[in-house]
């Protein structure tokens, strides 16, 4: 039986050979895959949020309308937080540079853009006060000031993948070289 799913993942990597792969460069897109850890977290997160929903229909047979409406209501605080969570990182399209957070975005149209390097430095590790020496992704923008990194070697995509944050951060530098200001 032929599982298509396999044969796309290949496509996938095969197109990552080629910095800028895709024909539609004015839509947003991340170009690597969510990490790992960041998966897993939000993994848990949704199976949490079901278990909050089978609670919320129980106390919805069996209470009041009101406590399930507020259980229903935290699955779903859960299950955003968790698509918010899956969607934090780089994005880039042919109008600028896009930092999803979780609370806050940050664009940067590419006229602004200065730089786009990677350094050594000390980073966070997976967002914790802890740091750890290893590689970010910096932006320079034309009067900002210091600005956070844009993805290290250590946040929740890239924590034990290397070579994805090397093929990552080409990636981005090459969406910069291509349409940041020559």
């Amino acid at each position: 039986m032929p599982l298509p799913f396999l044969t796309a993942d290949r496509v996938f990597e095969a197109a990552d050979d080629v910095p800028l792969p895709h024909d539609d460069r004015d839509r947003w897109r991340r170009p690597y895959r969510p990490g790992p850890w960041r998966v897993a977290v939000a993994a848990l997160a949704l199976l949490l949020a079901s278990f909050v929903l089978f609670a919320a229909v129980i106390i919805a047979a069996t209470a009041e309308p009101t406590s399930a409406g507020i259980v229903f209501a935290l699955a779903l605080l859960v299950i955003a937080a968790a698509l918010r969570l899956l969607r934090m990182g780089v994005w880039v399209s042919a109008r600028g540079l896009r930092n999803v957070g979780f609370l806050t975005t940050r664009t940067a149209p590419w006229a602004q853009v200065v730089s786009v390097r990677t350094v050594q430095q000390p980073v966070r590790w997976l967002g914790l006060p802890r740091t750890v020496q290893g590689q970010a992704l910096l932006l320079g923008r034309q009067g900002a000031g210091g600005m956070p990194p844009l993805m290290t070697t250590h946040n929740a995509d890239f924590l034990g993948r290397a070579v994805a944050f090397d093929r990552a951060a080409d990636s981005v530098e090459a969406w910069a070289e291509e349409y940041g200001p020559r």
